[in-house]
């Protein structure tokens, strides 16, 4: 029994109609080991099972070992294939496909992340063209804005801010923009029908508790008895979408966005840090002390990361359907069946 199964479920009720366009067709896949790529990988093998799809998802990935460590129901699922190679010079697989997904990146040094994140792109680009794919979906971020503006409260797609270009830290942002021209040229030199998602925050099962995500961190010391360590103010705003509800938007913005149309995808339920870090507590552990590690600056307005989803909302139908708190009950259930 997939314990997924739930939330999979949950998938497919808002995409049920879609997936007949992938019917006997080949996807390709990039980052397919990762949180984005594995809630894909879930859901493309459960509405392929439970729809009888005879479909094909094709993932490149370096580490083929350490993805079938990570998920053997899925390395091993008849209609997943592997395929060796790196993001910059992988071999293209043989045959047709009809839809490609990038969701790859390493994160790495400045220079190298942002020359690596183009040269995957145009490679993937090129993959698509030749191999005779209709649709193409970039997995983009809401960094592609820069820093938000503390007096907008929610990121819209059409906010004409970016990244400054003289910063080593803004490399993520400037290879996502860079990415989407790509994908605009593509569309326009080729037809190959290139869609964009912004993507912001999350939390779910496949969430690396132990990387560079607040809740994720929260959610790890809750597990350890505590305390949980804010590491900062606690003043910043973040929002959370769920995995489920991920996969549900990426893929009715693969199948359905508009061409070279960027999404935003995620929560417009903003909560402070320090709030993240209170609600973990109560739905994880209630006596894990929280240690705010300091002080908010007097006169300092409180840095945002938060989008505003009305396109998905008006557009594609696209809301999010189970809360935060929900989310991190079921994020820290997941990986105690892990320890167990």
């Amino acid at each position: 029994m997939n314990p997924l199964a739930a939330d999979l479920d949950h998938v497919l009720a808002h995409t049920q109609e879609l997936w007949e366009e992938l019917r006997g067709q080949r996807v390709f896949i990039t980052g397919g080991t990762g949180f984005f790529g594995c809630w894909l990988l879930e859901s493309f093998a459960w509405a392929n099972d439970r729809l009888d799809l005879q479909a094909q998802a094709v993932v490149l990935t370096r580490n083929a070992a350490a993805f079938a460590q990570k998920a053997p129901h899925l390395a091993t699922h008849p209609a997943v294939q592997l395929h060796a190679g790196d993001i910059r010079s992988f071999p293209f697989p043989a045959g047709r496909f009809s839809h490609v997904i990038h969701a790859a990146i390493d994160y790495c040094a400045a220079l190298e992340l942002f020359t690596g994140a183009l040269e995957g792109t145009r490679r993937t680009l090129d993959f698509a063209v030749q191999s005779g794919a209709r649709r193409y979906l970039l997995t983009s971020s809401g960094a592609v804005y820069g820093r938000q503006p503390p007096d907008l409260t929610h990121m819209p797609e059409d906010y004409p801010g970016a990244p400054d270009p003289t910063q080593l830290r803004s490399a993520y942002g400037e290879a996502k923009r860079a990415s989407e021209f790509l994908c605009a040229a593509f569309r326009e030199e080729h037809g190959l029908q290139t869609t964009i998602a912004r993507g912001f925050a999350f939390v779910g099962p496949y969430l690396p508790l132990h990387e560079a995500s607040a809740i994720g961190n929260f959610i790890a010391d809750a597990m350890k008895g505590g305390p949980i360590r804010v590491n900062g103010d606690g003043t910043p705003w973040r929002s959370y979408l769920y995995g489920a509800d991920l996969a549900a938007w990426l893929w009715t913005i693969l199948l359905r966005g508009s061409p070279a149309r960027p999404y935003n995808v995620g929560s417009e339920s903003a909560f402070s840090v320090s709030q993240v870090a209170q609600i973990v507590a109560e739905e994880v552990n209630p006596s894990a002390e929280i240690i705010v590690v300091a002080r908010p600056k007097v006169g300092q307005p409180a840095e945002r990361y938060v989008p505003s989803t009305r396109r998905a909302n008006a557009e594609l139908g696209l809301t999010s359907w189970i809360d935060m708190r929900e989310g991190v009950r079921r994020t820290a259930a997941w990986n105690a069946r892990l320890l167990t």
